[in-house]
């Protein structure tokens, strides 16, 4: 359960603090004075779509903070140990959420900074949030299939791996089929080109680097008098008419003949220049071999020129190096490989197709058979449901249809075209009245009935996912009466199994809450407020007699408000 919620500088709101207790928590308060903000402010915790424009004017920045009390088993524990979040001590989680004027957010759970996605993992297995624009999810026939999905939790979901896997293997044959047939038909266009690239560029006998190497020797044999002259100076300044090693051996000499008078000095000296001898003794006998390999060959070099000419043709036509034109070489090989075995690759590729699709379309079938009785229990659940929601008389049938493709395979009898979500699409029905047809809900269904069976389907999920706070923005819009009065009683009804808060309009609503939150609106040396006050009984009395009379709160309207809560009470001691 939500146990705090803490605000700053969120809009309208300079600072909130509110501690949550178990069960039915409603917030009432003129049209404007702030509740949606404290139902943003939860949206934005968990994850919902931040804006530079919520921070309050002349602040740097929002600041929402919640604590949850998690059970020991919840699925959230899963998520965070997926996402290596460490959970904090007393099973207790704590979010954290910033926004500042600039639109920069900063989101932590636990202490841990994470990004928005993994905030709203996390958030999505705490609280679900019920808009306005889920009323319209309602009337999208394309979201029925998630509905009908969600309700059949384990059994579904593993069909629907089973499925989702068998398509993935499916979809990626059908791919390569198609990249085979429209590579083929592209390469068959130039098939005689590429042959003789193939064997103009085979004939050449290329080897790897082999322009490197051919023009580090063009280097070497173009400036071969060059080398040889000055690695003879080299080699006679140090052995012959310049006597550079005898030079250095008579210095050493002399510095080993006087190194006994200060060997802390001369001594290493001596060694020092010993070792120059040996070294440069051994670099002049390298000179002399490397003087005796020079080669002087101007037949060899203009063969190097003429081999570098061919490869520099190949370059302009085939790539920049050795390597490109190998590549391309490789590249090309292969396309005349496709071509030549194209029909068995064809036959082949077919052959896998057709086996993954009968695969594909047992998966599917299973998985229809398995939403065609999961919506026959969803209809009969939220018949139930709606029931109790003064709808005694609506039918609601969840109707499961086969998507025709005369060219698919046959499921049920009827071929069927394989989507990615299966082979069925999902429609919600509803009749009303006694004696109606059965319509979609979108073309006959009003705003309060709307408001009704999102209610009887909240209260079905709620035994489904787990999610241990529900929130309602104005779900009683459209009704009054006793059905505001059913809507009431459900909503308490599902407190007893989960933390459930409302924004409502209506005194049946409100009278029925464990907990009843007032927001007001107030301005303050030229700035607005919204502050939140948890009622008492007696605020709650004023509060109720505010929304049954308006303005004027008389002692009829102050009586009604203690009858409304004193059979309130009633209703929820002894419920039906």
């Amino acid at each position: 359960m939500l146990v705090e919620l803490a605000i700053r500088h969120l809009a309208v709101i300079e600072s909130v603090r509110l501690s949550m207790r178990s069960g039915f928590h409603v917030l009432t308060g003129e049209t404007g004075a702030g509740k949606s903000i404290i139902i943003d402010a939860l949206g934005l915790v968990i994850g919902g779509r931040g804006s530079s424009e919520l921070v309050r004017h002349g602040c740097d920045k929002a600041e929402i903070e919640a604590l949850f009390d998690v059970p020991v088993g919840h699925p959230v524990g899963e998520t965070l140990a997926g996402l290596g979040i460490s959970a904090a001590e007393g099973d207790q989680l704590v979010i954290r959420r910033e926004m500042t004027a600039q639109g920069k957010s900063t989101c932590r759970i636990n202490g841990q900074i994470v990004n928005l996605t993994m905030l709203r993992e996390v958030g999505e297995r705490l609280v679900n949030i019920h808009g306005q624009h889920e009323h319209q999810s309602l009337l999208r026939p394309e979201e029925h299939l998630h509905w009908l999905d969600l309700y059949g939790g384990v059994r579904i979901a593993e069909a629907r791996r089973e499925y989702d896997g068998v398509f993935e293997r499916y979809s990626a044959v059908q791919k390569r089929l198609q990249e085979l047939q429209e590579t083929s038909k592209q390469a068959l266009q130039k098939v005689d080109l590429y042959r003789f690239q193939a064997d103009e560029i085979a004939a050449a006998k290329l080897k790897p680097n082999e322009d490197e190497s051919l023009l580090e020797e063009r280097r070497k044999l173009a400036n071969a008098e060059k080398l040889a002259g000055n690695v003879d100076g080299a080699y006679r300044a140090l052995f012959d008419g310049g006597k550079g090693l005898d030079s250095i051996n008579k210095a050493t000499q002399r510095l080993r003949d006087v190194a006994n008078y200060d060997p802390g000095v001369l001594q290493p000296l001596a060694e020092q220049m010993q070792s120059a001898f040996y070294q440069l003794e051994d670099a002049a006998f390298q000179l002399r071999d490397y003087q005796e390999q020079i080669e002087f060959n101007p037949a060899r070099l203009d063969a190097i020129e003429r081999r570098l000419d061919v490869l520099a043709g190949f370059r302009r036509k085939y790539g920049e190096t050795v390597a490109d034109i190998l590549a391309y070489l490789q590249t090309i090989e292969q396309e005349l490989a496709l071509i030549d075995n194209k029909d068995d690759l064809l036959k082949q590729l077919e052959q896998e197709a057709a086996v993954e699709r009968e695969l594909l379309a047992a998966a599917a079938a299973k998985l229809s058979a398995l939403r065609r009785e999961c919506a026959a229990e969803l209809g009969a659940s939220i018949e139930r449901e709606l029931r109790d929601l003064h709808m005694e008389r609506t039918r609601l049938v969840v109707q499961v249809d086969t998507i025709v493709d005369s060219r698919g395979p046959e499921i049920g009898g009827v071929p069927a075209k394989l989507t990615k979500n299966g082979c069925d699409q999902v429609e919600f029905l509803i009749s009303p009245n006694p004696g109606e047809p059965l319509r979609p809900l979108a073309k006959i269904a009003s705003g309060g009935e709307l408001s009704r069976i999102m209610l009887a389907m909240k209260a079905i999920f709620a035994k489904v996912d787990r999610i241990p706070v529900l929130v309602f923005d104005e779900v009683d819009t459209g009704v009054s009466g006793r059905a505001a009065q059913a809507i009431a009683e459900k909503l308490s009804r599902l407190s007893a199994s989960c933390q459930v808060f409302s924004i409502t309009h209506l005194p049946q609503v409100a009278c029925m809450a464990d907990t009843h939150y007032a927001i007001r609106k107030q301005v303050e040396d030229g700035r607005t407020f919204t502050r939140v006050e948890d009622l008492d009984e007696a605020e709650r009395i004023a509060e109720l007699a505010r929304m049954l009379g308006g303005v004027e709160v008389t002692g009829t309207t102050r009586r009604h408000a203690e009858e409304m809560l004193d059979l309130a009470k009633e209703k929820k001691a002894f419920p039906a």
